[in-house]
């Protein structure tokens, strides 16, 4: 009897510990499933990137030429034509012509090759090749704005003109020969030709000319007056 008795309460104690288990297994499942659920739901609201990864960019460009992470611009729109007054030529020549030619041309409204990054891309300047540290010269009388390094084009040395041009200088060899706020003339040196520029590393010496009229991009060949 007493035995029978025993038996029967170490049945309740199994049957109780049984059912305590299986609550705390439903418990748990009902939990992760509403985390999950939660997850799976706030997903949609995540932003996704529709960029290129940095990853695949960096495979097309070679490693001299590694394109910075934290490189980030803001382009410069181009100038609608009629915007500016039709003339003669307003600038000198930035370089001593002999044996100076343009290797890269202004071009924003088609691709042209780039032999460092190895792709077709804008051109936002043009690129005159000569002699490595072949003197740079002031285009015309004007007042130093900037001088600094530009992750992309190199030593860089930035003059307004007047008349709303600012003319940017780059992949100089040595931009130190002029200081922001300095006044200068037409013809002056104000560097030298090199190879400075990061993205344009795997070209030839060359002087990277931009033309900005009115804070836009215009083609630098139609208002420079070589002799």
């Amino acid at each position: 009897m007493r035995q029978a008795e025993r038996k029967k309460g170490k049945d309740k104690i199994a049957i109780t510990l049984m059912l305590c288990f299986c609550v705390i297994a439903l418990t748990s499942i009902f939990a992760i499933r509403s985390n999950i659920n939660k997850i799976n739901g706030s997903s949609p609201n995540l932003p996704v990137s529709d960029k290129t990864p940095a990853a695949e960019l960096e495979d097309k460009v070679p490693e001299k030429a590694e394109v910075p992470s934290d490189d980030v611009s803001v382009p410069v729109p181009t100038v609608d034509s009629q915007q500016e007054p039709a003339g003669e030529s307003r600038f000198q020549s930035p370089v001593d012509e002999a044996g100076a030619t343009v290797s890269n041309e202004f071009s924003m409204d088609a691709l042209i090759y780039s032999v460092t990054l190895d792709q077709y891309m804008t051109h936002s300047g043009v690129d005159i090749e000569t002699a490595a540290d072949a003197q740079v010269l002031a285009m015309a009388d004007g007042i130093v704005t900037a001088v600094y390094h530009d992750d992309r084009y190199g030593n860089t040395v930035e003059i307004n003109h007047g008349d709303q041009y600012t003319a940017v200088y780059s992949n100089l060899s040595d931009a130190g020969m002029v200081e922001t706020g300095d006044e200068v003339s037409a013809g002056q040196i104000i560097g030298g030709v090199g190879t400075t520029g990061l993205f344009e590393s795997l070209e030839p010496a060359h002087l990277h000319l931009e033309l900005q009229y009115q804070g836009s991009l215009v083609d630098p060949m139609e208002y420079i007056e070589f002799r």
